[in-house]
């Protein structure tokens, strides 16, 4: 495993492992993913993944409760982050929830505590100053936010007044944003970029094509996994494929390494098996020539798929024919 270069007080790995599925049954893992889950946590640890990340919010607390009763004893050791849904994220509202994350998990700080995403109407003044106080009475080691834009990821750090340690953002081989200004700014100033869902939710994985779509009510919402989009994305999956061929790797592993190859990003795949989770942590050995990254750029940029309300009919149709 490696670790991402920045002073932090537990090593922070390449690969984390997201449990958003865990206790979601939206992801349709079937009724015995609970119990495979500690399996996959404790196997995690195993090959060395530290950055474990949950929020209150999946499950309404389950997957607090199932990580860390999969994580044990090895609580203390790893990097433990959750999020707090920003309804009312007021000071006072921001410390009772933390306590509650915590309780749930089991621990007595957690390692990040973030914002899952962005007020649009309270300020972070006040959030952070929740943050702060969690943060003085040694509750909450690191703070983190969530779905931010540069701008506000620099004013929630301004008023806090300490450093904002990371930004967990949607960033994957179709979903480059990030590259824009995020990264740029995490590694100018020695933050940490998170990408969730850097499988894009397993379109990047090569398991789906335009007459095998995939189950699941969260693939079925994700415009990606539309046929049309399935079909105009298979230039971009073979680009991939050659890749991973001349590693002997799988798509999903290549699509991992092109994102860790940033100094300062962390992607936390989720996993529906022990075996996922081995091939995810074994990506952050991968290293790519230069011209397999150019060449998976150049693909990435072909690929222009239907989004946004000119996707949103066609979500409607394949949902009601489910």
């Amino acid at each position: 495993m490696r670790f991402v270069p920045i002073d932090t007080p537990k090593p922070v790995s390449k690969i984390g492992l997201g449990t958003w599925q865990f206790g979601s049954k939206e992801w349709g893992y079937g009724p015995d993913y609970e119990h495979r889950a500690a399996d996959i946590v404790r196997r995690a640890l195993d090959l060395g993944i530290t950055l474990f990340d949950t929020a209150e919010l999946y499950g309404f607390g389950r997957s607090e409760r199932i990580l860390g009763a999969a994580l044990g004893d090895d609580r203390d050791k790893v990097v433990v982050a959750s999020k707090i849904f920003p309804v009312l994220p007021v000071a006072p509202v921001v410390q009772q929830r933390a306590v509650a994350s915590a309780a749930r998990l089991g621990v007595r700080r957690l390692d990040l505590y973030q914002v899952h995403q962005p007020n649009p109407v309270v300020a972070d003044t006040t959030t952070m100053r929740g943050m702060r106080a969690l943060q003085d009475v040694g509750l909450v080691d690191e703070v983190g936010v969530s779905n931010y834009s540069l701008r506000r990821w620099e004013f929630a750090e301004a008023a806090l007044g300490r450093r904002v340690l990371s930004n967990q953002v949607r960033y994957s081989l179709v979903d480059r944003g990030p590259e824009d200004d995020l990264i740029p700014y995490a590694e100018r100033t020695g933050r940490i970029v998170i990408a969730y869902s850097p499988l894009a939710q397993g379109f990047l994985s090569g398991r789906y094509d335009a007459t095998h779509p995939p189950s699941g009510a969260v693939r079925r919402a994700n415009p990606y996994f539309l046929p049309e989009n399935l079909a105009r994305g298979a230039a971009l999956i073979d680009t991939v494929r050659q890749v991973a061929d001349a590693h002997d790797a799988t798509p999903s592993q290549i699509a991992l390494a092109y994102l860790i190859r940033h100094p300062n990003v962390v992607a936390i795949p989720g996993a529906s098996s022990v075996e996922q989770v081995e091939r995810n942590a074994a990506a952050a050995e991968i290293d790519l020539t230069d011209d397999q990254y150019a060449a998976l750029v150049d693909a990435a940029g072909r690929f222009r798929p239907v989004t946004g309300l000119a996707a949103a009919p066609k979500l409607i149709r394949a949902r009601l024919r489910k």
